[in-house]
């Protein structure tokens, strides 16, 4: 049976809509109480796992308010403290779990259908109950990953890794919360787990070899990439070798993309960052039809001298070929696209490596414009979508294990420069996120500006981890198609500006706020890295073991 220590107060009053009420006990203290902490009331027949929302003080007699103690009458601050001036408590009960003996396994955890009666205690958490509802990581075989621990807690809380890669997540979090470090964290342990292979469009190159440490007791010192702790389950492809051997990383492969792998499909959505026109993405059409995959090099190798020429041949308004030249003639400036075509295919090379199950990082070096990266990001994620819906196709055919595509998940920063209102129906990305899935690709989506993405593509990302943000169309945008908006607003607003996020959604049985886990010696010792020391250690052993 599990036993809780620690009591805090006791129920009041409350409905099922607006939360429970709970009066703190007396021997406690308000400063200790946390909105977001973690919490259980004992009900007469079930376990409520509830989250503090909001605290508030209230006294028995307006008299009080009008006439507190004086400053040096402790004795009168004594007697009214926690009997006629008390704390009050919001609760929000998340799920339940029948009591031992009521019919019902106590394994079970439900929805939240009824609420407490009056009078019943509530306890702090204990470590069995965040046990239950988060699964052990221990214990799971692979299907669970400690993320953090709860407020005041030393208990891991864990995502559900099945449950996570079922659909499109996001991570959210104003400039300076520490968004990089919690993605590190959550592709580490799908690397670990080996549950899906990942795509991260790494746009400042800061998760496939080291980079600085954002938060914590190592704050400015360098932390471990992707490839350091999983050595060659990860390869680093870059576009920008030079600052790739500058930085003394040895690449995987050097990245070109070639003007017949860019179709209009990848250039349409760029309308914002070109300031394109529509007449002028309907030039481009024109000249697919006439010229196929060469249309962009017969554009600007045309464009220089016979723009008109061009523009009688494909019947099109010179002036808006003219504008379409100017704007896409900025795209050969970057040292990654190359004239022409080539026998090589990088797509295709990036779909051996993952059909073998490793996981690419693609940095992007001193590429750190947002037209590069919508640009490389659009046109490898289109080409690899097409890929899977292919071999999709061919596995509902034949329903043969073998043809079954490895599940991919697609990581990409900025994610409202690809998923906003405007471009979110038109781009590969607004597609994928809206597919759930079907095709075996999903997105990790990380962003400090949730408000400007979509919608309906918000209101489909299954798993959602969100560090500090202050703007109100922020947090409106992240509680989007969640349940009980109301306590979870000012959970979302207290939150600490490094290492706390509130974890909802479909990989967590409940929202809760935990203190995300330090990315340590201790973190790379639990992902099963090996320093030189120890390598060197282990191989002497080895040695000796052998040769006595």
């Amino acid at each position: 049976m599990n036993e809780r220590v620690r009591e805090i107060g006791t129920v009041t009053c409350g409905s099922l809509t607006e939360g429970i009420e709970m009066r703190l006990a007396p021997c406690q203290s308000i400063e200790d109480v946390k909105a977001g902490k973690f919490v259980v009331i004992e009900g007469r027949k079930n376990d409520f796992f509830s989250m503090i929302t909001d605290v508030r003080l209230d006294t028995a007699n307006r008299q009080i308010v009008l006439h507190p103690p004086e400053r040096g009458d402790m004795l009168m601050r004594e007697v009214l403290s926690g009997t006629s001036a008390y704390a009050t408590i919001l609760l929000r009960p998340m799920l339940m779990v029948p009591k031992e003996g009521n019919g019902e396994e106590r394994t079970e955890v439900l929805p939240v259908k009824t609420i407490p009666e009056h009078f019943s205690n509530v306890f702090d958490a204990s470590e069995d109950d965040v046990n239950q509802i988060f699964g052990d990581e221990a214990a799971s075989g692979g299907k669970y990953f400690f993320l953090g621990t709860p407020l005041d807690m030393e208990t891991p809380v864990c995502l559900n890794l099945d449950r996570f890669v079922e659909r499109s997540n996001g991570i959210f979090g104003k400039t300076g919360t520490g968004k990089t470090f919690l993605t590190r964290l959550v592709l580490c342990g799908l690397v670990k787990q080996e549950k899906a292979v990942n795509f991260i469009f790494d746009m400042h190159s800061e998760y496939g070899w080291q980079a600085t440490q954002e938060a914590g007791k190592g704050k400015g010192s360098f932390v471990k990439g992707l490839k350091q702790l999983f050595g060659s389950r990860v390869a680093i492809f870059t576009l920008d070798p030079e600052s790739t051997r500058r930085r003394n990383v040895q690449a995987d492969r050097e990245v070109q993309i070639f003007t017949n792998q860019i179709a209009v499909e990848d250039i349409a959505p760029l309308q914002d960052e070109l300031r394109l026109n529509p007449t002028a993405v309907e030039a481009a059409y024109l000249i697919v039809a006439k010229y196929g995959k060469n249309w962009l090099e017969i554009l600007i190798t045309r464009g220089e001298k016979d723009i008109k020429g061009l523009a009688d041949e494909l019947g099109a308004h010179p002036e808006s070929l003219s504008a379409l030249y100017r704007k896409l003639r900025r795209l050969t400036d970057f040292d990654f696209i190359t004239m022409g075509g080539s026998s090589e295919d990088i797509v295709s090379t990036m779909m051996d490596y993952i059909n073998r199950g490793i996981h690419i990082v693609l940095e992007f070096g001193r590429e750190t414009s947002m037209l590069a990266y919508l640009l490389v990001a659009g046109i490898i994620t289109r080409r690899i979508h097409e890929l899977y819906v292919k071999q999709t196709e061919i596995y509902h055919a034949s329903q043969d294990s073998a043809d079954k595509p490895k599940h991919l998940v697609i990581t990409i920063e900025e994610a409202h420069k690809f998923l906003n209102p405007h471009t979110a129906k038109q781009t590969i990305f607004g597609i994928i996120a809206r597919e759930m899935r079907k095709y075996f690709v999903s997105l990790l989506i990380v962003d400090q500006r949730p408000s400007g993405i979509d919608d309906e593509v918000i209101s489909q990302v299954g798993t959602r981890i969100v560090a500090l943000l202050n703007d109100e169309k922020d947090i409106q945008s992240v509680l989007t198609g969640v349940n009980n908006v109301g306590g979870l607003r000012s959970v979302l607003a207290s939150l600490d500006s490094k290492q706390q996020a509130l974890v909802m959604g479909h990989a967590v049985p409940m929202p809760v706020v935990v203190r995300t886990r330090n990315y340590d010696q201790q973190f790379y010792n639990d992902m099963g890295f090996l320093s030189q020391d120890e390598q060197d250690r282990r191989a002497m052993q080895d040695e000796e073991d052998v040769f006595g």
